[in-house]
């Protein structure tokens, strides 16, 4: 449901008259979901770059396009590179997306300054990430993810310590204001974010101003 909410956003920043020319990157995109969706808006011209850092991934994603007759392989192109050092010349992009990986990046600010680096003037970052839920519900949410939610990893899948990182990475993450803060800071203007499901996500969107601040990076 979160993704169908971010792609309909997307889907809008595509639907101007040069959609056809937009060159978009998917971050910590490997197995393509976000990108399989994306690439079926663009016309001759438009390309989406999955980068993952984990080639493992990108071999995941390229499998399932090549089986999928709605990817158009030709649209795509699949980087294995570090979210922190982007393997791209400045001003590149139209759109950076980037969905449930954010807060895995060891230094997210980083992340927020590449984007901005590869992004060209009036290109939008859209990031989907989990976030701090509403604080009357808090309590609830708290106690389901530190006591049932590692407990139903070891019983679906046995592994109790990937998912007891996934609440823990979570909670560490900056709350919705501090990572706009954040963005904010990196030099992005427009900036905004939506809650989606009581605060467990937002959306977070900032665009690049045409006339970037110098000390921005």
């Amino acid at each position: 449901m979160t993704e169908k909410k971010l792609l309909t956003r997307v889907k809008l920043l595509l639907s101007g008259p040069q959609i056809f020319n937009f060159q978009v990157i998917d971050v910590a995109g490997g197995t393509g979901d976000i990108a399989f969706r994306l690439q079926r808006r663009l016309l001759s011209g438009g390309k989406v770059t999955v980068v993952d850092i984990n080639q493992s991934m990108l071999d995941v994603g390229q499998e399932r396009g090549k089986k999928d007759p709605k990817v158009d392989m030709s649209k795509l192109e699949w980087v294995c590179a570090n979210a922190e050092k982007l393997p791209f010349e400045d001003d590149s992009f139209d759109l950076y997306t980037i969905s449930f990986g954010i807060r895995n990046c060891t230094h997210v600010d980083q992340v927020v300054k590449e984007a901005f680096r590869v992004l060209k003037p009036g290109g939008t970052l859209a990031v989907l990430e989990f976030s701090a839920i509403n604080p009357l519900l808090r309590p609830f949410y708290n106690a389901y993810s530190f006591n049932v939610i590692p407990v139903m990893g070891q019983v679906l899948a046995g592994d109790y310590d990937s998912y007891k990182y996934l609440v823990e990475s979570i909670r560490k993450f900056p709350n919705q204001e501090e990572f706009a803060t954040m963005i904010r800071a990196t030099g992005f203007e427009m900036v905004r974010y939506e809650n989606l499901t009581f605060g467990i996500c937002a959306i977070h969107k900032g665009v690049k101003p045409y006339k970037a601040k110098k000390d921005a990076q």
